[in-house]
């Protein structure tokens, strides 16, 4: 039973945090980059399995330093954040492979939170309300660069130091949800609960309060249906999130 409310508690926080990230990708239209960056913490990982210390620690670690390659990478050439996540993708998803003990490749893939300690908890909680309380504080600038950056630039807003800070946001939002909901499906929780709120919101703010609501939904529906079918929650949650956009899609069709 404790153990089940520390998956209420991590998913409910995980997915707030996730949800609101997946709103500014969605206006950078970096959807898939989200995607392809959750498959970089891959051999952090494994790196974590490998000298026994926290999943947490050695994912986050590798996306850190992955995601100032990239943010570098994007000013020194001329290539997008699209192509150099890709590289970083690829590269870090063969790298994962190899070191990730067979055993182990399938927890890596889809999470599992059966073995949730307090400290996780508190590492999940913690950190969440990190990521929310920042993103909130730069959320209007955030949305002004991604909407234009002349525009942003013309108010004195530094675009690059802003894209920064969200990359690392995101890099922290997709290491926090590893154990949640494993690698392979991290980008579908950051995304899909923003799709659907963006079916239905009719302004920034409803946007991001709707995504959360979403989300939040998601993971309180994915860890009971879970804990009653005996399923990982990650691919439930996943399937909820999905009817939600659904639904999403149908009312807006009806309200057009």
């Amino acid at each position: 039973m404790e153990n089940v409310i520390y998956q209420f508690i991590v998913g409910i926080f995980i997915s707030a945090a996730a949800s609101l990230l997946g709103v500014f990708a969605i206006l950078k239209r970096m959807a898939l980059v989200g995607d392809a960056l959750s498959h970089v913490a891959l051999p952090g990982l494994a790196l974590a399995m490998v000298f026994k210390i926290n999943p947490f620690i050695g994912a986050a670690a590798f996306l850190a330093i992955s995601v100032i390659g990239i943010w570098l990478l994007e000013y020194k050439s001329t290539l997008s954040i699209e192509t150099l996540t890709g590289v970083f993708f690829t590269a870090a998803l063969a790298l994962g492979a190899l070191l990730i003990p067979e055993l182990e490749l399938l927890e890596a893939l889809f999470g599992d939170i059966s073995k949730l300690t307090a400290v996780d908890v508190a590492l999940s909680v913690v950190f969440s309300l990190i990521l929310i309380i920042v993103l909130l504080a730069i959320h209007k600038k955030l949305a002004i660069h991604m909407v234009s950056q002349e525009m942003a630039h013309s108010i004195g807003i530094k675009s690059r130091q802003l894209e920064f800070i969200y990359l690392m946001l995101f890099a922290l939002g997709v290491a926090l949800g590893i154990k949640f909901i494993g690698a392979l499906l991290m980008g579908a929780l950051i995304i899909i609960p923003a799709a659907a709120a963006k079916n239905i919101a009719r302004g920034l703010n409803e946007f991001m309060i709707l995504s959360v609501l979403f989300g939040v939904i998601s993971a309180i529906a994915g860890v009971y249906i879970s804990d009653i079918t005996g399923h990982s929650p990650g691919p439930v949650f996943i399937l909820v999130g999905a009817v939600i956009f659904v639904a999403s899609l149908i009312w807006r069709m009806f309200r057009k």
